[in-house]
């Protein structure tokens, strides 16, 4: 009789999920290319082997019972921790990462980014680049979890999580900007948080998964019109939806035209430490696609570039 090592492989988990998507024993045998005896067959064997039904044939569709969705859910795992195995086992044969995966934060420069991806293709190497776009607590978490392999624009106390390294991209510098036609346009400076609560905040929803979230700049009992990214707040506050605090160089061209106006306020200056951040693993364990992204990571230029022209490099 099979045991569970003999009839969980790779393929009988997805000929599983197969049946699952489809509904029907034949319309998956017809999508697998396989008789449908056979695939019945490959079924009662890992039924058997695992002493549980899979899925309730009492209707005409294929349902999952609990146990087979369970399995379904655990073989999903078991798939990807074997890619993770394959993925590992190339890296050391070639140096290069079959997927490489930045974090990217809403405060960082889009187009800088497209540049360094276009010159990181022209390479031309066997790693596919993923990009992920992150907010707040949500770009340092993709990374912690695995999910990314480079977090740009991560905001981290001087407690660096252990298994992290990080290095400064530099200060960003906010103000308080509206758009000429709202409310506190016409009030008398600097306002006062009191006076500020009175109206709609524009915030960032943050991108964290799991744990708190993390928010700048907003006020207790204050209404909020909650945006995806910083691209959206800033047209959310030059169409005068509401107020809040921008990035100095991202309104910086929209102060110049008139789109937005700056009011001082009573609360301290707004300013953020940004950050670039990897896991920790030394150099002979780093793969070639991270090592070259450190690079030009190290350059100056670079990283005052992803804050945008006009932010001071730190």
């Amino acid at each position: 009789m099979p045991t569970p090592r003999d009839v969980l492989t790779p393929n009988s988990l997805a000929m599983l999920q197969v049946i699952a998507d489809t509904g029907s024993f034949a319309a998956a045998a017809r999508a697998s290319n396989m008789v449908p005896s056979a695939l019945t067959y490959r079924v009662r064997q890992m039924e058997d082997a695992l002493d549980v039904l899979l899925f309730d044939r009492s209707s005409r569709q294929a349902q999952l019972t609990e146990a087979g969705a369970e399995l379904l859910r655990e073989g999903a795992g078991l798939l990807a921790e074997i890619d993770a195995v394959a993925n590992r086992v190339k890296r050391v044969a070639t140096g290069w990462e079959p997927q490489f995966t930045v974090a990217v934060d809403s405060i960082i420069d889009h187009v800088t980014v497209m540049e360094l991806c276009a010159t990181f293709l022209k390479l031309n190497p066997p790693t596919r680049l993923k990009l992920r776009a992150e907010t707040l607590s949500g770009t340092l978490e993709a990374l912690t979890c695995g999910q990314a392999d480079l977090a740009l624009g991560v905001v981290m106390d001087d407690n660096t999580k252990t298994g992290l390294r990080r290095e400064p991209l530099g200060t960003v510098s906010f103000v308080f900007a509206v758009a000429p036609h709202h409310p506190l346009a016409h009030v008398t400076e600097p306002l006062s948080d009191k006076v500020i609560r009175q109206h709609r905040a524009v915030a960032i929803a943050d991108s964290v998964q799991h744990g708190a979230s993390l928010s700048i700049g907003l006020l207790t009992g204050q209404d909020v019109l909650t945006v995806a990214d910083m691209p959206t707040k800033l047209d959310a506050q030059v169409r005068g939806l509401g107020a809040g605090f921008l990035p100095t160089c991202l309104a910086q061209p929209y102060i110049d035209t008139g789109r937005l106006v700056v009011k001082s306020v009573e609360r301290a200056k707004q300013q953020i430490h940004s950050s670039y951040a990897w896991r920790k693993g030394g150099k002979a364990g780093q793969g070639r696609a991270l090592q070259w992204w450190l690079e030009q990571l190290q350059t100056p230029v670079t990283r005052s570039a992803l804050l945008g022209e006009r932010c001071r490099a730190g």
